[in-house]
């Protein structure tokens, strides 16, 4: 097990997705594409570097993604100037996910009122305090929907909603942790989640970690666990949440939702407030981003981060003919009547209750 190269990670675990070193001048992100093989963590020192990394997806899910664009700020705090510059780099690189946009327009506000030779430390500041708000946020939110698990529950999960996508403790895995931890026995059943694996590499990672049993399954096969009245209730997170109670979530939770409600079981959604878009007002308004071919085409990581598998003579292992078309959306849209609860830190919400919250 790699030691996470930080004295007071700002997680509470072990492991962190994001950190920002002690002197301000690197952000440290776990390389969650080598998971579960190695435990790797990369030090960035440039906005470039991070915008990299977050299109690349070394760091991933909402959350974490907002954290690590205000740690990428204080990288460029000499100037106001470059901040906006940098925070227009920032904002292009997920555009999905509404926390990116709320934690870059957070940093800007506070620049805006900072004398320039302050800039550096109030930014540290305010992009360590955006990344204990989110710890707090799970673990508060985790309680609330801890209360809602039943003991003895079966819960599936899609893709991986922990401390891998947060600043730690997780929103769905949150709330699953928060009820083994009030004694209440619970087993996981985890979307492998094509085509980028979250929750085969990371979520039963997360998981099997923590001593809660989990199992991996393919993506396709929820219907049959649900046919078998196996599954108790599905958590997942978002990567936004319109102001009708419509929300983006990683590709696959709408198929997730749809036997849920087929099968009379709760769809719960356990995110930050930072992830409501009240100005969003339904579904249809949130954009979704549509990621590289080659994520479907070829065999999952065949490269990454310079390391190659075995592959064929061209480098790579393809199983789409070539001259076929690929579709690849990253997110899809759950409507509203299909979710049980909204469990956020401010409380546990009805869809047509999310205005109540604000």
């Amino acid at each position: 097990m790699a030691a996470l190269p930080h004295p007071e990670p700002l997680s509470g675990e072990s492991y962190s997705a994001v950190e920002l070193s002690l002197a301000n001048d690197e952000v440290i992100l776990l390389e969650q594409r080598r998971l579960p093989r190695e435990e790797l963590y990369v030090r960035l020192r440039s906005v470039e570097q991070v915008a990299e990394a977050i299109t690349t997806m070394v760091v991933r899910g909402a959350p974490a993604i907002g954290i690590t664009a205000a740690y990428g700020l204080v990288l460029a705090a000499s100037s106001l100037a470059q901040l906006e510059s940098a925070a227009a780099r920032l904002r292009q690189t997920r555009p999905t996910a509404v926390n990116l946009a709320w934690a870059l327009e957070r940093m800007l506000a506070r620049a805006r009122g900072t004398a320039a030779s302050e800039l550096l430390p109030a930014l540290a500041e305010e992009a360590r305090a955006i990344h204990r708000e989110d710890v707090a946020a799970c673990r508060r939110m985790g309680a609330h929907g801890a209360e809602l698990v039943p003991d003895g529950a079966t819960i599936l999960t899609h893709c991986n909603a922990g401390a891998l996508a947060t600043g730690g403790y997780g929103t769905a895995l949150g709330v699953i942790r928060a009820a083994r931890d009030m004694g209440k026995r619970v087993r996981v059943l985890a979307d492998e989640t094509r085509p980028y694996l979250q929750g085969a590499r990371l979520t039963a990672w997360e998981l099997h970690r923590s001593g809660i049993p989990v199992e991996v399954i393919c993506d396709n096969s929820s219907g049959y666990w649900f046919g078998r009245g196996e599954i108790t209730l599905t958590v997942v997170g978002a990567d936004r949440i319109a102001a009708n109670g419509d929300f983006a979530n990683k590709i696959g939770t709408y198929t997730v939702a749809c036997l849920s409600h087929l099968h009379g079981r709760p769809m719960y959604v356990a995110a930050p407030w930072s992830t409501v878009d009240l100005a969003c007002a339904r579904g249809a308004d949130i954009p979704i981003e549509f990621r590289p071919a080659s994520e479907i085409t070829d065999i999952p990581f065949t490269e990454q981060a310079g390391e190659k598998m075995a592959s064929t003579p061209a480098g790579r292992q393809r199983w789409v003919p070539e001259g076929v078309g690929v579709l690849n959306p990253a997110f899809d849209v759950t409507p509203a009547p299909y979710v049980t609860r909204f469990f956020t830190e401010r409380g546990t919400f009805r869809p047509d209750e999310l205005r109540s919250g604000a």
